[in-house]
């Protein structure tokens, strides 16, 4: 369920690429990995398993089930279930899709050894570009042969770095694959987004019409339009030109397309008529969906001129949507409207965009999946900047849990180590000094009375980044004027750590308070 969006250099505040990854894997314990030298002739394992690590040891990267060759040096970069940045500004972000059922292989039903996190990190590790990793990427697939580790579908990667971002989509072959067979092990294929525009993906594939001849701006595997002709998916002779998506994706679910029309409908309101479904004055009527416009979905783009440059906070606040004021905002829905003392209807306080199966069972709530989510496993932006040195021109920020509920955290690329409570998290074992579990305990505590819980969370959380912020940007002033490399390092370090161990410290406060406040609203 994860969201992805890019902003090319030319569409955002300040010139930054920026590329968000928004509901991450299980393993949030996020820390950095050394750049290293390896001798001729070493084994690189090929790990199973790396998004839904829990265990306590930081050392233990999952299930070795084969190997590649490695190469004479590797990079440092951020590791994580999801990894999503190395220290040249490479940045990668994933968005689980679709596929065709013959297409799918899981574990033990061929020789597939490649999930995509571990290629993920095998990038990280070995290039500095974009385009560069599309191609390692793409031979890695072929060769070792694309493995599902998320059910049985397929993958995209959004890749960038300053300059320019790339959309790969990953499809398997299906069952029985062998390596001896000499067949390529995965179907792909890449589109360069233009500069000046933005995307977003929700778990659905965004390429369409390949242009086969335009290698500035397409990458492909050699096999990407004859395997689809070989099982009857294309025909040549129909005179149409080849569709990726016609030819491999199957139809898409309403969770992708409640997310492209929010980003779309905002980022570009004049690209055409979009479907209404803004609740108006009586939501009752809004929320009928016998009179609901179905939209074709080919009118959602791969990508988009925006009609205003897109901010860093605007990726945040995106990230934190739960639809409101849309006919997709689960608190709207009736079940939610409750007389009070003096028999007039309003909202319940216990009206929340994230109900329990129970509830939703109890209350018939229409199922709807907002963009962020109760227990969001992590969230990360990639703010990748020019004309400045790579250990500080590249910014990791990483807001763990629900974002909604979370608060972001900013690293330069630069920093030697990530505080412990940020490296810290075990779902079985609650742990005071872990971030994430001090922010999940207050989400969870959220949900006795969302409604007068969240603008209670709100202020606290705008006076704690504000301050945040402050720090931030004279810390940023005072790195540009100091050229000694190991210096900035330690600033950046000391600035990262601090500002992370102050997130366990604000979520116990906040919890008090909520304690507090809800207990009260419960006995008055």
């Amino acid at each position: 369920m994860c969201t992805v969006i890019a902003i090319g250099p030319q569409a955002s505040v300040d010139g930054s690429t920026l590329l968000s990854h928004s509901d991450a894997g299980q393993d949030s314990r996020v820390r950095k990995i050394a750049a290293q030298d390896h001798p001729p002739g070493t084994k690189a394992p090929v790990h199973f398993g790396l998004q839904e690590i829990t265990r306590p040891d930081l050392d233990y990267f999952g299930e070795v089930i084969g190997e590649i060759e490695q190469v004479a040096h590797t990079y440092a970069y951020f590791h994580s279930a999801y990894s999503h940045i190395n220290e040249h500004q490479l940045a990668i972000a994933e968005s689980t899709t679709s596929q065709r059922p013959e297409l799918r292989c899981e574990r033990g039903q061929g020789e597939q050894i490649m999930t995509v996190e571990q290629v993920m990190v095998f990038a990280l590790q070995r290039c500095r570009k974009a385009r560069e990793a599309v191609v390692l990427i793409g031979a890695l697939m072929e060769a070792h042969g694309f493995l599902s580790s998320c059910g049985d579908g397929s993958e995209l990667l959004c890749i960038a770095d300053p300059e320019e971002v790339w959309v790969m989509e990953l499809l398997g072959v299906g069952q029985g694959w062998r390596k001896a067979s000499g067949d390529p092990g995965a179907i792909w294929a890449a589109q360069r987004m233009p500069a000046d525009h933005v995307l977003i993906v929700a778990n659905w594939s965004v390429l369409r019409e390949l242009d086969l001849d335009d290698r500035a701006n397409l990458l492909a595997c050699a096999h990407v339009q004859g395997y689809a002709e070989a099982r009857g998916w294309y025909t040549p002779s129909s005179g149409q030109r080849f569709d990726w998506r016609q030819a491999y994706i199957p139809l898409p679910r309403e969770w992708a397309s409640s997310r492209l029309w929010l980003f779309y409908s905002d980022v570009a309101p004049n690209l055409r008529p979009w479907p209404e479904r803004r609740l108006g004055s009586d939501a009752m009527d809004c929320l009928d969906a016998y009179h609901q416009v179905v939209e074709p979905l080919e009118i959602y783009p791969f990508s988009v001129q925006p009609e205003r440059r897109l901010s860093l906070q605007d990726v945040m606040n995106f990230h934190r949507s739960t639809f409101e004021g849309t006919i997709y905002d689960i608190t709207a829905q009736p079940a939610w409207q409750v007389p009070d003392a003096n028999g007039q209807v309003s909202k319940s306080p216990l009206a929340t965009p994230f109900p329990s199966p129970d509830q939703r069972r109890l209350l018939r709530l229409t199922h709807r999946r907002p963009v962020a989510r109760h227990f969001g496993y992590y969230s990360g932006i990639c703010q990748l900047r020019q004309d400045l040195p790579e250990d500080i021109a590249g910014v990791y920020w990483l807001a763990l849990g629900n974002p909604l509920v979370s608060t972001w955290v900013p690293m330069h690329l630069g920093i030697e180590a990530l505080d412990a409570c940020f490296s810290s998290y075990e779902p079985q074992r609650f742990d005071e000094g872990s971030a994430r579990w001090c922010i999940e305990f207050v989400d969870n505590l959220m949900q006795l009375r969302f409604q007068q819980a969240l603008p209670l969370l709100r202020e606290m959380r705008e006076a704690f980044e504000a301050e945040r912020s402050t720090e931030w940007r004279v810390l940023e002033e005072e790195l540009q004027k100091e050229p000694d490399v190991s210096k900035r390092a330690q600033r950046c370090t000391a600035f990262a750590q601090a500002a992370m161990a102050a997130v366990p410290h604000f979520y116990r406060s906040v919890r008090e308070r909520l304690l507090v406040d809800l207990n009260h609203c419960r006995t008055s």
